[in-house]
């Protein structure tokens, strides 16, 4: 075999190979990998594996847009402490893919109770590959933090532990364009992945009226001219390996066939000048100013937003804010929406629940993300004029079709059953559930009837009910069946009291109807009463009303004057005596005992 086969051979070989990635982007990266030609795509947590050759590498790490990193697994192995790690990594032929004169870094990563401290793993793991050296060449190679000739990747999940090359170096959210940036700019990695969860890819115009750096402007401009993400960078991992191949890498470099115009354009704002400064900087470091028009200016200040667009935007999450002006900015925001950006696909990402509410519109989508160790909310909010009904009978993708199956088979959407139903062309399954009612049963808006009848449709009466079979009907004069006619006024009801003859004397108290029962005769007071206007003999005298005032020593004459009292003195009305002359008693008793034990003490009032 000639070297040429022999190095062909080896580029061809398959492996398998592990993209990181952050929370939440899982799915779009392994979208992108299958695109790439990825083959046995797996996600996990935060990665995707999959098998690919040399060539499928390169291609990985110079175009994936959402991947952090691509590791090339070399070792997995069971270990249940650090001696264990050190044993196993020690027994691999280094040589294969280190010098002695070269550098090397070890990155940890452990989720294990076996291994509490990753910064020791890391160092036992160090020890393993200098004592390998050390012991076969008398020489070790140093330890290199930054830019080292082979980055190493060891992952332990519990007992299981996966030693892997790193082919990219530094982490590949470093494209490389960026000239400088704002406090706490977005990753370019998350900004990739939110573009590609919206859908877009470069069919309308894409706005950003929060854009800061720049970051989401730039990476939408090489998502619409399908620009490889890695294209800016300095250099990758591989490219110091010992099996690199540099004709192949420049082959993919510099392939231009993929890449595409863009025929809409990008549009960012900023309220801050400065940062509109430095997304500039940035934009002509990409060599993409010429797709995307910048201006400073408030998102208050919008009052027209370009026709056909997208927008995508990363607002303040109130940590360097006032949490009282956070809230107003979302809340500005969710005016700005509805008033402004009318038709819009708008895309927000933010981690505070209240501020999402400040909004004050309904998401159709949400996705949860990590941003900066937040766990974040990208959230879709679809803005429509006029109602939302109308928007989904217009067919606005909150409508979600389903499908039904009628009487006779057919499978039909819900609204064409709803039209059935309604004009009585076919019935469907719900149709023939709401005929099934009793054949009694009246109309929408009918009462009930008291018999087994339905309800008479005759005219109301004002004065009373219509007749219902078993119950009760009012007619003026009328008596109605079972129930009371109406009062004739001074007509005498049999077993009833009649009405009371103004003036009449009633004998011994209460006069009381023939036929009418009676109370005994002893329990009411008999009193004399005169004729009116006639003076009931030993009764009192009219006197003027006595009104004293708070002392008791003055009283009020009739007049309405104060006068003072002949004795001068307030007695308490409990003094106070009774007529002696006014006859007040109880029939059938003695006299009232209680005359005999008053004072003779006590005077006349």
């Amino acid at each position: 075999m000639s070297p040429k086969e022999k190095e062909l051979e080896v580029n061809t070989e398959k492996f398998e190979m592990i993209a990181k990635t952050f929370q939440g982007l899982e799915d779009v990266l392994a979208q992108e990998i299958i695109a790439l030609g990825g083959e046995e795509v797996e996600i996990g947590k935060r990665m995707v594996s999959f098998i690919g050759d040399k060539e499928m590498m390169y291609k990985a790490n110079l175009h994936l847009r959402t991947a952090l990193r691509i590791l090339k697994p070399i070792a997995t192995f069971m270990a249940s402490n650090t001696d264990e790690v050190y044993d196993r990594i020690k027994s691999i032929k280094w040589e294969d893919y280190i010098k002695p004169e070269q550098t090397f870094s070890i990155d940890s990563v452990v989720f294990s109770d076996n291994f509490r401290h990753s910064k020791f793993v890391t160092y036992r793991a160090k020890d393993a590959i200098a004592d390998y050296f050390q012991e076969k060449t008398g020489k070790r190679p140093s330890v290199r933090l930054t830019n080292a000739d082979l980055a190493l990747n060891l992952h332990i999940a519990a007992h299981t532990c996966t030693l892997s090359l790193d082919s990219s170096g530094e982490s590949l959210h470093k494209r490389g364009y960026r000239v400088e940036q704002t406090e706490a700019p977005l990753n370019e990695v998350l900004a990739a992945g939110m573009i590609l969860k919206t859908g877009w890819r470069g069919e309308k115009n894409f706005v950003d009226p929060m854009c800061g750096s720049g970051t989401l402007l730039i990476e939408a401009a090489m998502i619409a001219t399908n620009t490889p993400a890695g294209i800016y960078r300095q250099g990758f991992g591989f490219e110091k390996w010992a099996d690199y191949d540099e004709e192949l890498f420049d082959k993919l470099y510099n392939d231009e066939s993929n890449e595409k115009e863009f025929e809409h354009k990008i549009y960012g704002s900023d309220i801050s000048p400065k940062a509109i400064k430095i997304a500039e900087e940035n934009l002509k470091s990409a060599g993409l100013s010429r797709y995307v028009t910048l201006k400073t200016l408030p998102f208050q200040q919008y009052t027209q937003a370009p026709e056909n667009a997208i927008l995508v935007m990363n607002p303040p999450y109130g940590e360097r804010i006032s949490s009282k002006d956070i809230l107003s900015l979302y809340e500005m925001i969710g005016t700005g929406l509805k008033h402004v950006f009318k038709g819009y696909d708008a895309w927000i990402l933010s981690y505070r629940e209240e501020c999402f509410e400040k909004i004050g519109l309904k998401p159709s989508e949400k996705f949860d993300l990590m941003n900066g160790g937040l766990d974040c909310q990208f959230r879709k909010y679809e803005i429509f004029e006029g109602k939302l009904k109308d928007f989904k009978s217009e067919g606005g993708e909150f409508k979600k079709e389903r499908l039904e199956l009628d009487l006779e088979g057919e499978t039909r959407t819900k609204k064409e059953l709803r039209k059935e139903r309604f004009t009585g062309e076919k019935k469907s399954v719900g149709a023939a559930n709401r005929d099934r009612r009793p054949a009694s049963a009246g109309n929408r808006g009918d009462r009930k009837s008291f018999g087994s009848g339905p309800r008479s449709t005759g005219a109301r009466r004002d004065n009373g009910f219509e007749r219902r079979e078993g119950g009760f009907e009012r007619r003026d004069g009328e008596r109605r069946e079972g129930g009371f006619r109406p009062r004739v006024e001074g007509e005498r009801r049999e077993g009833g009291f009649r009405p009371r003859v103004e003036g009449e004397r009633r004998e011994g108290g209460f006069a009381r109807r023939e036929g009418s029962s009676s109370r005994r005769e002893s329990t009411f007071k008999k009193f004399d009463r005169p004729e009116r206007g006639e003076r009931r003999e030993g009764d009192f005298e009219e006197r003027p009303r006595r009104t004293y005032d708070k002392s008791g020593n003055f009283r009020r004459n009739a007049e309405g004057k104060l006068e003072l009292r002949e004795d001068g003195v307030f007695k308490p009305r409990g003094e106070r005596t009774f007529n002696p002359n006014r006859k007040m008693y109880i029939p059938g008793r003695e006299e009232n005992p209680s005359k005999e034990n008053r004072s003779a003490e006590k005077n006349e009032d």
